[in-house]
């Protein structure tokens, strides 16, 4: 199961899903469900560590040991260093193999 956490209106939200739709293409073995949050009770229920959050089987695969809760917009860093809003599909292959 892959669960992507956001705010309401996350600029980012439409990115990571749009990579992922590109990942799980063809793909029957794996779910995609999208979740929105606005309150910091239902963040740390989620394990939110910013929007958007991509939960891999309940598990935040990109977020460091100790990242604690968080609403805030999320940036992922690409294998060249870059800032971007979601993880690259690349990244989401090699989570969910």
């Amino acid at each position: 199961m892959v669960q992507v956490i956001t705010v309401p209106d996350c600029p980012n939200g439409p990115l990571v899903e749009g990579r992922l739709a590109e990942v799980l293409a063809g793909r029957t073995d794996v779910a995609m469900e999208r979740h929105v949050v606005d309150t910091m009770m239902e963040a740390e229920r989620w394990g939110m560590h910013g929007s958007p959050t991509v939960l891999l089987d309940g598990r935040d695969p990109f977020a460091a040991p100790d990242t604690p809760t968080s609403l805030s917009c999320r940036l992922y860093r690409s294998a060249d260093g870059r800032a971007q809003g979601a993880p690259s599909a690349e990244d989401l292959r090699r989570a969910l193999s």
